[in-house]
C-alpha cells in the first residue's frame, strides 16, 4: 500500500502501446464494480493501477 492506495498491477512506460494495458486493466475492474485508476510512477517509470483505500473510522 502506498498513501493509502493499493497498486493491483505495473505497466512499463516505455511500451509501444503507453498508457493503453494500463487504461484497459482499469476499465475491466470499473466494469466488475471496483474504483479503479491509473496513475504515472514517474520514479519507476511505469503506470499503476490503484485503489485508494477508505481511511479507518475511528473506534470510540
Amino acid at each position: 500500500m502506498i498513501n493509502g492506495r493499493v497498486v493491483l498491477q505495473r505497466f512499463p512506460a516505455g511500451g509501444p502501446r503507453g498508457s493503453w494495458p494500463a487504461e484497459e486493466f482499469a476499465n475491466r475492474l470499473r466494469r466488475e464494480g471496483r474504483r479503479a485508476e491509473v496513475v504515472m510512477d514517474l520514479a519507476t517509470d511505469a503506470f499503476l493501477v490503484i485503489v485508494r483505500e477508505a481511511a479507518p473510522e475511528p473506534v470510540g
